[in-house]
């Protein structure tokens, strides 16, 4: 069943009035998803996760504080919800050794990430979607092991996420599996990421997406004094950090730069996003990451996998790898009083309906081409069904060249279309149509040329 909303947006010009109605549909059972997500219970994991007083990944093994302890709290919780799974849902910690590196990691260090494997139900579809954040946490001193580093925002903000997902959606099946993952070493060089992607490329995973949440929390920036709870950041790769010469020609020839797989990922939860979740603005940043800083969707990237970061659109780096003190008026350090759970509940529910919509959908569509052997005014396109889940129907979506956010979109129950606009005018792309209404990720067009 859909819910259906009709917007109607009103424009006057000279003196006429002219109504643009826009019809958005919900699926009751993401819409459900996404209305269950507690800013109360995010609320309480982020000040459990800062009671443990610190999370760096170097921490000593403390029943009561420390990294080996903030896991176990995570791993139990994921156990607390396996019984309402009915078999789905299995969770562990997967523990490996990071050697010293000379820098952050002075010595050999055993470290591990909490896994949570909601297994679909398909069989026949090998689909992985990731969902994660990274547990440990850090002062001033990137190497202080012992100070207080309570990390409410970053990253007990994402890991909250991740526990308040896996409660809600493991009551629920997917056709697809969903991991979610709560990561450490991210403070220490990104090691925990780094392992999970090497191992997911070694074993060769049907990995789709990766989806990284780091510091969702914040809404109120320093210096600037900013208060917005109403946008958040996605930050995706444009041209593939791990991009073969073959890749880089059909790139050039295209000009699609800005229509990579992490590209089509990004405008994927700002639509979904935006469908399922009031007051909240999506904003696409066209960079991997900020200005020399990274995250754990880096290691996908670099291993050729599709990987965004969702972060909060303000920072405070008075409440961002800092000593807890106060100093000139002014409270520093990363304190639980400093988060807002409102707005962590809705940056939770774009990752939600994007998560919840991808797993349901079949795969994208295969050998997606756009026609260049004649020269035309219309532009026809050409594609094969999905190897994953059966397509109802598919959409072709056109947006002008200089538009971040596909502006039409055409449905078909064919496996070709030709729509009368000029491929030298546009950007295409192809997207599958399950049953149920959910959509693949979009597919950008190669050139059929003979």
């Amino acid at each position: 069943m859909k819910r259906i909303l009709i917007l109607i947006t009103l424009f006057i010009i000279s003196n006429q009035s002219f109504a643009q109605i826009q019809i958005i549909h919900r699926d009751a059972a993401i819409e459900s998803m996404v209305n269950e997500i507690s800013a109360e219970n995010l609320e309480k994991y982020v000040r459990d996760l800062a009671g443990f007083r610190t999370r760096h990944s170097l921490s000593k093994d403390n029943p009561k504080e420390g990294i080996v302890a903030s896991q176990k709290y995570v791993l139990d919780l994921f156990k607390s919800f396996e019984p309402h799974a009915q078999g789905r849902l299995s969770s562990y910690i997967d523990t490996f050794t990071i050697p010293s590196d000379g820098r952050r990691i002075p010595q050999d260090a055993e470290m591990g990430n909490v896994m949570a494997t909601l297994k679909g139900t398909d069989p026949k579809d090998d689909r992985i979607f990731i969902i994660s954040a990274h547990i440990d946490s850090r002062a001033l001193d990137v190497m202080n092991t012992e100070i207080d580093a309570p990390g409410a925002n970053d990253d007990g903000s994402g890991v909250a996420a991740i526990i308040e997902l896996t409660r809600i959606m493991s009551k629920r099946s997917f056709p697809a599996t969903i991991l979610f993952v709560v990561v450490s070493g991210e403070e220490q060089g990104l090691k925990g990421a780094a392992y999970l992607a090497e191992k997911a490329k070694n074993e060769n995973w049907n990995l789709v997406a990766m989806l990284n949440n780091d510091m969702i929390g914040n809404s109120n920036s320093s210096e600037t004094n900013i208060n917005d709870n109403t946008r958040v950041r996605i930050f995706s790769e444009g041209v593939p950090a791990a991009e073969t010469e073959r890749m880089a020609a059909i790139r050039r020839y295209t000009n699609g730069e800005n229509d990579s797989k992490s590209r089509q990922l990004a405008r994927y939860m700002k639509e979904l996003g935006e469908r399922y979740v009031d007051q909240l603005e999506v904003k696409l940043l066209y960079r991997n990451d900020r200005f020399l800083r990274g995250g754990d969707h880096t290691p996908f990237a670099q291993q050729g996998f599709t990987a965004i970061r969702v972060c909060e659109m303000n920072e405070n780096y008075y409440h961002q790898h800092e000593n807890v003190r106060f100093e000139n008026g002014i409270q520093y350090g990363d304190l639980p009083e400093f988060v807002d759970y409102e707005y962590m509940r809705k940056v939770t529910g774009i990752n939600l309906a994007s998560l919840a919509s991808l797993a349901s959908a079949p795969s994208e569509p295969t050998n997606v081409g756009i026609d260049v052997r004649r020269l035309s005014n219309t532009s026809t396109l050409r594609w094969e069904a999905p190897e994953k889940g059966k397509a109802k129907g598919y959409y072709v979506l056109m947006r002008e060249t200089d538009a971040s956010m596909w502006q039409k979109k055409f449905y078909t129950e064919d496996t070709n279309l030709t729509i009368p606009y000029s491929k030298d005018n546009y950007f295409f792309a192809v997207q599958a149509v399950g049953e149920g209404g959910h959509e693949s990720m979009a597919v950008f067009p190669q050139p059929i040329t003979r």
